[in-house]
């Protein structure tokens, strides 16, 4: 199968706007066997599957994941 290198999380924010993350394709496999991303920080990261199904993967204690609205290949 061959993954996008990119994808664009849009989560639901109070803000006017809603938030969108950019995550890179990493060299590991998640749970499900496929590939996981994440973004610049390594914060955000997400098991995404080749019908753009996201589970999202904790990088630290503490955290709330949240589920995106959307996910998306960026455009080129």
């Amino acid at each position: 199968m061959d993954y996008p290198e990119s994808y664009q999380l849009v989560f639901q924010s109070s803000a006017v706007e809603d938030d969108t993350v950019t995550v890179r394709r990493t060299a590991q496999s998640g749970a499900g066997g496929n590939p996981v991303y994440e973004d610049e920080t390594g914060i955000v990261r997400a098991e995404i599957s080749e019908r753009e199904e996201v589970r999202m993967l904790a990088s630290g204690g503490h955290q709330r994941l949240g589920t995106p609205l959307v996910v998306r290949t960026p455009a080129e």
